[in-house]
């Protein structure tokens, strides 16, 4: 199976790539997200200005229930988040900080969904999962530091836990 997708959004035009796994299977076996980025959406992350022009690019039920800003809002909501908190640098401090690939120029969440759906970079995908792994030092503050599933407790380290497809609710 090799699919090609041509993305055409704000952010790429005719940029190319080819599914080669299917749907939500053949993960590294380091990489073990808790939420699927349907699940991600539907929570509500990014303030609902996240992707609102890629929904052609993914399926449709991602969409669905999607937490999004009124088309024409071009600023983050963070009552629109689940934990009703930003947790979100800036694309441009993202940059300045050498975190974007080419390939994937919204960051970790679009890698994660291109990856879910099937998209392979060896390279990229190595470097994208070591930094998902790094995010759980933050689970480990949580554990530490909050009763268990009081979800109150470091609502910004959950939600951008949450950016992170770690499922905070659980601990």
């Amino acid at each position: 199976m090799k699919k090609k997708v041509i993305v055409n959004n704000k952010m790429q035009k005719g940029y190319q790539y080819y599914l080669t796994e299917d749907i939500g299977k053949n993960f590294d076996k380091e990489f073990k997200p808790q939420l699927t980025p349907k699940e991600m959406l539907s929570l509500g992350v990014f303030g609902g200005v996240y992707m609102r022009d890629c929904v052609k690019e993914f399926p449709k039920d991602w969409f669905e229930k999607a937490k999004f800003a009124d088309k024409g809002v071009k600023k983050h909501d963070a009552s629109l988040n689940y934990f009703k908190i930003n947790a979100s640098q800036s694309l441009k401090i993202w940059r300045e900080k050498g975190w974007i690939h080419k390939d994937d120029p919204r960051g970790w969440f679009e890698w994660y969904c291109r990856y879910y759906m099937g998209r392979r970079l060896i390279d990229e995908d190595k470097r994208q999962i070591k930094r998902w792994k790094a995010m759980r030092r933050h689970i480990t503050q949580i554990q530490n530091n909050c009763k268990s599933h009081d979800i109150d407790c470091r609502k910004k380290q959950r939600q951008a836990l949450l950016h992170w497809a770690y499922d905070t609710r659980l601990i």
